[in-house]
Parts: structure tokens; C-alpha cells; sequence
């Protein structure tokens, strides 16, 4: 029987999917006798899922079969070593350097030997300095292995390609904003951020990411592949391709990238400066009531809670022109000494080039709202009436803000407007919206009456 062992690697290429699932495609060049061949693929990942390898010959898929196929993953370690050495002879050295030899009896709370007198001598693991075996036993390996047993028809180099699921390679997108110092341009980077613990390093890698929530069975998953459409950047030569996918899109690095085993790697995949942002405030009530639609529920100076957010669009309009995969988001702004500071930091979801992206940034010092219920009474069986009053405070000394004004209608569905101080526009069926101006160190005031009815 012809045995063969690793090989050289001609290329290898992965796929890492945003639910920590790879796909590894690993081609490497073997010696093959004419016949039975015993054929050992070593430095596959720690975290590889057997039952979803793929051997394929590429020199002769038609002439070349595999008949069984074996994963080995017993690797060499303290706790491997003292289980195969149960019953045989063993040498410790403890902290203090006294000598035990013997017979293992145990190694699993604590070492147990029986000494060539006769004597049972109990040592604690975390008092052993040195503990030597006298061979490696047969079974335990150092790399995780996949073992074939093929038939080939004729002897000779052949180029076999196996391909394989793993966990433990992860990949997220991170994105830094810079606002400009008028507050509505911004610069962005977005980075692809991998994160190898599977087990294993991959060399000069062909390195795709796949946006998008690929729905799994299990340990199951689809597939796929595509060809190429550039992806355009405010960077001449981007480090990254994008392109769809199916119903996804994939983001492939043009250039052959290391990924070591537990290394944390970042490539840049999109850019934009000067994309048009804009701040808006927002004010919403900090609870709704869900009370029965006759009861009074006054409240007296209830807050509004004001908090900020930055939007900006991801069209070629805007002037970014790229999808942006899910991901955190960190938005800094220059102070007078030109430092950055962090205003801010919000998640996205998938965004499709042309939407627009929402970012909350925090909660404004200097605008202050409440809303005050400043009437309530009941019309018939079936109908009430209330009137709120909403006060915005801006105590900025030279900024004059709008904000947006949400108000949700809980009561019931059937509602109209008595009165409104205020233009005001329907969100949908329960959501009134206003939006108001407020200049430095004044107030704004919103008034409204609702009329209920069921």
C-alpha cells in the first residue's frame, strides 16, 4: 500500500460567512501510485466539519476515487498523553525535584503512580514541574489530519482539491465617520475585520466574505460562486471587490492575504470623503401609555426625550456608492486643536447602496423637552378629547437646531386633530410628526388637541 503524506500547497482560498461558518478550498500537489494509495492531508482546521468534505482530483477526477476517508483529530496534549500511558511506566519531577517513577494508575484529578515498591503515591497536577513519557504512543498526532484510502488508475503528480466547512473564522465590518467642521460632510472608512481561532493558518489566501444571513440546517449550507464586478471607491486601486452574490453580496480581497491561526487581520473595503450628512434631533416621549382608551392618565411634566443622530445616504448621490454590510460604527468630530473626539457609536444593519443609513449619537447637553397633558374630558360613551402642550428649550449660546417632534396616538385608531399650533405631518396610522425650529436661548411651543373616538 502506497502511503503519502501532506502534500504542496498550491493554492488555497476560503469563504467566511457572517454566521462564523467557512468554506475551505484547499488544492495541493501529491505523488499517487497506480492502485490502493494511503494519502494523509494534514493541517486541516481544529474546527472542520467532516461530514461536509469534498475530495476532488482535479488531474484525473474520473480515474481517481476515494474508497474511505478518516478524520483524526487526537492531538498530542498532557491530558491525551496521561490517558494512553494508563498501566505503563512513567517518570515525574515535582517542584521541590524529587523523582517518581512507576506505574500510572490515574491522571484524571490527580497523577496516581504505583512506585516500583509497591507504594501508591498520589500528586497533585499543579505540583508537577517535569513529566517525561517514554515515547510517543501510536494514535496521537500534532496536526488535525484527514485520512483517504484512494484508488488511482495510473500512477503519477496529480493536483486533488478538498474542500470543507469550519467554524472558528469570523468576519465583521467596522466603519470610522469623521464629520467635516460644518457639521454636513463626512468621511468614512469601512474595514473588514477577520478573526482566525480555527485552528489553523492559511497562507497566501484567496479571502471572500459573504454578506448576508445564508439560512443553515444545522451544520448544513448552500453554496455559491459568481464572477466579478469591481466595486467603485474614492481609492484608486481598492484593496477589496464587491459584487452580488445571489441574494447577497460578497466582498472578495484582490490581493493573496496570510490569515495565521488566532490573528485578528483588516483590510480596507470602502471609502468616501466629503459624503453628504446631515445632524437631526429628535424628541420622543420617554413612555407611552397603553391604558384603556376612557382613562384620564395626566401627567404632569413628563420629559421628552431628545436624543441626536447623523444621516447620510450610500448612493452614488451622496457620494459614497457602495454597500455597507452590518457592522459598529464610530463617529468622531475635530475639536479646535483639530484632535478627534468621539461624538458617538451605533450599529447598522445590511444597507443596500441608495438607503439611507441612521446613526444615534447620544443624547444633547443643552435641549431640554417635556410634554404635559393640559386636558382631558370625555364627549360621549364612545368619544374623549386631550390637549398636550410640547416645549423644546435650546440652551445653545449660537446653534439654531430643528428637531423632530414624534408623537404616538395610543389611544385608539380612529382619531383626528381638533387643533394645532403647529403644522404637523402623519407618519402612519398612529404617529403624528412635528418639526420645529428653535433658535440659541429660546423656546419653541407645540399645542394640540385630539378627539378619540370607538
Amino acid at each position: 500500500m502506497h502511503e503519502v503524506i501532506s502534500g504542496e500547497r498550491h493554492h488555497v482560498a476560503i469563504t467566511i460567512y457572517n454566521q462564523g461558518t467557512s468554506l475551505v478550498q484547499d488544492r495541493r500537489k501529491f505523488t499517487l501510485a497506480k492502485g490502493a494509495n494511503h494519502l494523509s492531508f494534514t493541517d486541516v482546521a481544529e474546527q472542520i466539519d467532516a461530514t461536509s468534505v469534498q475530495f476532488l482530483s482535479r488531474t484525473d477526477p474520473a480515474g481517481t476515487g476515494v474508497i474511505e476517508q478518516n478524520y483524526a483529530y487526537d492531538l498530542v496534549d498532557l491530558f491525551a498523553l496521561l490517558r494512553r500511558y494508563i498501566d505503563q511506566n512513567v517518570e515525574i519531577i515535582t517542584e521541590d525535584g524529587t523523582l517518581y517513577s512507576g506505574v500510572l494508575l490515574s491522571g484524571r484529578n490527580e497523577i496516581i503512580l504505583r512506585a516500583d515498591n509497591g507504594q501508591i503515591v498520589a500528586i497533585a497536577r499543579d505540583k508537577v514541574r517535569d513529566l517525561r513519557f517514554p515515547d510517543l504512543p501510536g494514535g496521537l498526532i500534532t496536526r488535525p489530519t484527514l485520512r483517504w484510502l484512494l484508488e488511482s488508475e495510473a500512477g503519477g503528480d496529480q493536483e486533488l482539491e478538498l474542500t470543507y466547512l469550519t467554524g472558528g473564522l469570523n468576519w465583521t465590518a467596522d466603519y470610522v465617520v469623521l464629520l467635516s467642521g460644518g457639521k454636513d460632510a463626512l468621511d468614512l472608512n469601512g474595514w473588514i475585520t477577520v478573526n482566525n481561532t480555527s485552528g489553523a493558518a492559511y497562507e497566501q489566501a484567496q479571502v471572500k466574505l459573504v454578506a448576508g444571513d445564508v439560512h443553515r440546517i444545522e451544520a448544513d449550507m448552500v453554496m455559491f460562486d459568481a464572477s466579478p464586478k469591481m466595486l467603485r471607491a474614492a481609492a484608486p486601486a481598492p484593496a477589496v471587490e464587491q459584487r452580488e452574490f445571489f441574494e447577497y453580496q460578497l466582498y472578495e480581497i484582490k490581493r493573496p492575504v496570510t490569515v495565521a491561526d488566532n490573528e485578528q487581520k483588516q483590510v480596507e473595503f470602502a471609502r468616501g470623503a466629503g459624503v453628504k450628512g446631515r445632524l437631526i434631533y429628535t424628541a420622543e416621549a420617554s413612555r407611552y401609555f397603553n391604558l384603556p382608551k376612557e382613562t384620564p392618565a395626566y401627567v404632569a411634566g413628563e420629559p421628552l426625550q431628545i436624543s441626536q443622530y447623523l444621516e447620510f445616504s450610500t448612493g452614488r448621490d451622496g457620494g459614497l456608492d457602495a454597500d455597507l454590510p452590518q457592522g459598529r460604527v464610530r463617529v468622531y468630530q475635530r475639536d479646535t486643536d483639530d484632535a478627534a473626539l468621539l461624538i458617538g457609536e451605533d450599529r447598522i444593519k445590511h444597507t443596500p447602496k441608495g438607503e439611507t443609513v441612521r446613526l444615534k449619537l447620544g443624547s444633547p447637553f443643552d435641549l431640554v423637552g417635556e410634554r404635559t397633558q393640559t386636558d382631558y374630558r370625555v364627549v360621549s360613551k364612545s368619544t374623549v378629547e386631550e390637549a398636550w402642550k410640547l416645549k423644546i428649550t435650546n440652551r445653545k449660546d449660537t446653534d439654531t437646531v430643528e428637531v423632530r417632534i414624534v408623537q404616538k396616538l395610543y389611544r385608539f385608531n380612529e382619531w383626528k386633530v381638533m387643533q394645532s399650533s403647529q403644522p404637523y405631518e402623519k407618519l402612519d396610522a398612529n404617529t403624528l410628526l412635528y418639526t420645529i425650529t428653535v433658535p440659541p436661548q429660546d423656546i419653541a411651543v407645540v399645542e394640540y388637541r385630539m378627539r378619540y373616538s370607538w
